[in-house]
């Protein structure tokens, strides 16, 4: 299983009564499939997995499952507390997914040997391959993600922490132990912000929220930063990127905040984020919609340039 594009994490949509939506889940992962994303992965951070049940989990994967229908891999979010984990994992495998997404598990935060025996675990509930999600209380370090890549079915390792010399001596021990195919990840907030430096330590892949909401800015920067257009990605981060950043640095949790309400600016019901999470206020969304806009002229310029 090899990913080849940007990864997309689809929000999970809200009807008015607080269910899951499922109608409007399946046609916001259709339309983003014309972009051409290099996975998919519902139900994982973007998709409030802290905030949906272990039956809305496997809903929710179900229906994204039927709806990819093996055109890309389907990556299932998993992970907090154990048992949750477990059934998650299991049902995801019930449905058809590729793999799991092993989010940090609930509240504490053991040793890093401990860390490593959650995933261990988490795997051998199901049948699917893991990527480990370094992030919060899931803490590893090169020895133990050197001892996870031993077991085959961890398959990637995810960094939301930021630190890229960790990042940089795991992914040189992995590669010093042998294991040649696991495959790392980018999984900061705003990923696009930081990739240019991830790139430089041998990790090509990163998810992108903003594919969500606004898929033709997300793969123009992909593309820039594929093709190595330099001028087309620093007008984009200039231009939108940060200033997004700092829109989304005004409040906690606004990371999936705006990705929800970005869509529903474009008209698509997702509804509101469950709690603990909150929606932008008036004065926000104002200032969400100018980026967006500013983000898609942007893009179609540089769909311009290279056509030209």
């Amino acid at each position: 299983m090899r990913f080849d594009g940007v990864l997309f994490f689809p929000v999970t949509p809200f009807a008015a009564n607080g269910e899951v939506d499922l109608d409007v889940l399946a046609d916001h992962v259709e339309t983003r499939l014309a972009h051409r994303p290099g996975g998919v992965f519902p139900a994982c951070g973007t998709g409030e997995f802290n905030a949906l049940s272990a039956s809305e989990v496997a809903r929710v994967v179900s229906k994204t499952v039927s709806v990819v229908d093996s055109r890309v891999p389907v990556v299932a979010g998993t992970g907090g507390q154990f048992a949750h984990a477990v059934e998650c994992a299991r049902s995801a495998a019930d449905a058809g997914a590729d793999a799991l997404l092993v989010l940090p598990p609930y509240l504490i935060a053991g040793p890093a040997e401990g860390t490593a025996d959650y995933i261990e675990a988490v795997a051998a509930a199901s049948p699917l391959p893991v990527i480990v999600y370094h992030r919060g209380t899931a803490g590893y370090t090169a020895e133990s993600m050197v001892r996870l890549a031993q077991n085959p079915k961890v398959v990637g390792f995810k960094d939301g922490v930021g630190d890229v010399a960790l990042v940089q001596d795991i992914v040189s021990a992995v590669g010093a132990s042998g294991r040649d195919d696991l495959q790392f990840f980018n999984g900061l907030l705003t990923a696009e912000l930081s990739q240019g430096a991830y790139r430089g330590v041998g990790v090509p892949l990163y998810s992108s929220a903003v594919f969500a909401m606004a898929p033709e800015i997300a793969v123009a920067y992909y593309r820039a930063i594929e093709d190595g257009d330099d001028d087309t990605r620093q007008r984009l981060l200039t231009g939108f990127y940060f200033p997004l950043a700092r829109l989304r640095d005004q409040t906690a949790g606004f990371g999936v905040s705006l990705v929800k309400a970005g869509l529903r600016l474009s008209g698509v019901a997702v509804g509101s984020v469950r709690p603990p999470l909150v929606d932008p206020s008036p004065a926000q969304l104002t200032e969400l919609a100018r980026l967006l806009d500013l983000g898609r002229q942007l893009a179609a310029e540089a769909v311009g340039t290279r056509a030209a």
